[in-house]
């Protein structure tokens, strides 16, 4: 998928059907001159129905169609025959989908399983024809309901991604070249910040056919928490994944320090990000001797309060390690 048909930020415009009106009919045939009345009910407006597709993964196909209308209920009738029901309009979207009032910013609901359908817009009940208000002391009524009006809401609808693993760290850090290493992903990777505009997914593989899914995050900067950047638009990314995997290049100033500002951001946007599982990698460690590697490792075991390991995902060394401590920390 390239970068472009990502879509993780939609607003909608839904409407349902309105309930169609009830029949006032007396019954009339030959020899019949009055009889009683046998008007039916009006059919239910139809429905806007969300509904989880596993196989989609991303909002791209509501980017040009954002307008839903479901059909109108039809009017009752003769012989009580009640009116056809509205047509029910489905709006397909991924798993780990979140929809909001646009106006209130209020979570309406969110869809996380496949072929899971939630009603956005109920259609409006149809109105009872005049054979249901008969009575005996009102044995010919000449009134019956209208049909119950439509709904209609304008909703946000926000993608927030359901991977296994997702990739944190600040921009340049090598998650992407990462992601291309243990995936058949092909994320647009060069040397400057920022390359990565939209998250990646990217299957992997793993031993006797299994695989799980790992998600590559735009990276984070000091300050996304309060929106800097496009913080907002992509930290929600990492809500959904089981374990937070943050990669820090080996070159980086102070590799503790950068991991300290990495989890506060998330605890500040977030707090219960900090209960997921997490490891560190560094990256780029083809950089680096043995003499220094050995410096280094001296230092983390006092300062990084988690595991870590060393890779590089240009030479692949620490890769197959990597794919193992993940693998057992989802199997926990």
């Amino acid at each position: 998928m390239t970068e472009g048909n990502f879509v993780d930020y939609v607003k909608m415009f839904a409407c349902s059907g309105s309930g169609g009106k009830g029949s006032v009919h007396l019954h009339r045939e030959k020899f019949i001159t009055k009889g009683g009345p046998d008007g039916g009910d009006g059919g239910r407006g139809g429905h806007v129905i969300v509904r989880g597709n596993e196989h989609l993964w991303t909002l791209h196909h509501l980017k040009f169609k954002r307008h839903f209308r479901a059909g109108h209920g039809g009017s009752g009738s003769k012989s009580r025959s009640t009116g056809a029901d509205g047509e029910d309009v489905y709006v397909d979207v991924p798993l780990g989908t979140v929809l909001r009032d646009t106006d209130t910013n209020e979570v309406l609901f969110e869809i996380t399983e496949n072929h899971e359908e939630v009603i956005l817009c109920q259609g409006g009940k149809g109105g009872l024809g005049n054979w249901n208000f008969r009575s005996s002391t009102n044995q010919t009524p000449r009134y019956a309901q209208p049909g119950l009006p439509m709904e209609e809401k304008y909703v946000t609808i926000e993608l927030k991604i359901l991977a296994d693993v997702g990739l944190v760290g600040f921009p340049n850090a090598g998650k992407s070249t990462l992601l291309s290493v243990v995936t058949s992903a092909k994320p647009k990777i060069a040397d400057y910040e920022f390359t990565t505009l939209k998250p990646n997914l990217g299957i992997v593989e793993y031993r006797d056919y299994q695989s799980f899914v790992m998600a590559d995050i735009p990276g984070i900067i000091e300050g996304a928490a309060e929106g800097k950047g496009l913080g907002h638009y992509f930290l929600r990314h990492i809500e959904r994944n089981s374990i937070l995997l943050f990669l820090i290049p080996a070159d980086a100033d102070d590799i503790k320090k950068q991991y300290d500002i990495l989890l506060d951001e998330l605890r500040r946007y977030n707090p219960e990000m900090l209960d997921k599982d997490r490891l560190i990698a560094i990256s780029k460690s083809d950089m680096l001797d043995d003499e220094l590697k050995a410096e280094l490792t001296e230092e983390l075991e006092a300062e990084l309060p988690i595991d870590y390991l060393f890779i590089s995902s240009v030479a692949q060394t620490g890769i197959v390690q990597l794919k193992d401590s993940l693998w057992a920390m989802l199997n926990r």
